[in-house]
């Protein structure tokens, strides 16, 4: 199996997007500053989307698009899409007071 990930930078909302066979090693290696330049250059690293793939290059064709500008676009759609999902999926579980009630 082979991951196309994104990282994204806690403190300056950067993203770093690569292919890997072992996802949970990668991972760490960014983290421990043995990843790549640029994720060593930076710390604070989260991992925020991958997709899986059977074919080692499936997962390269992906990455190469997604670090193009319409796969950053699609990204920023899908992240949009999920990150309100599960807002609204909040949203449904807070029980709201009336003033009288508190």
């Amino acid at each position: 199996m082979y991951y196309v990930y994104l990282l994204e930078c806690q403190e300056d909302k950067s993203w770093y997007i690569g292919y890997t066979a072992d996802l949970k090693k990668r991972f760490k290696d960014h983290l421990s500053g043995n990843g790549c330049r640029t994720t060593s250059l930076k710390k604070n690293w989260k991992l925020i989307y991958y997709e899986a793939y059977i074919k080692k290059q499936d997962a390269i064709g992906r990455e190469k698009f997604l670090k193009s500008g319409s796969g950053r676009k699609y990204l920023k759609k899908q992240l949009i899409k999920y990150l309100s999902k599960k807002y609204l999926f909040l949203l449904n579980k807070v029980k709201y007071f009336s003033s009288e009630q508190i």
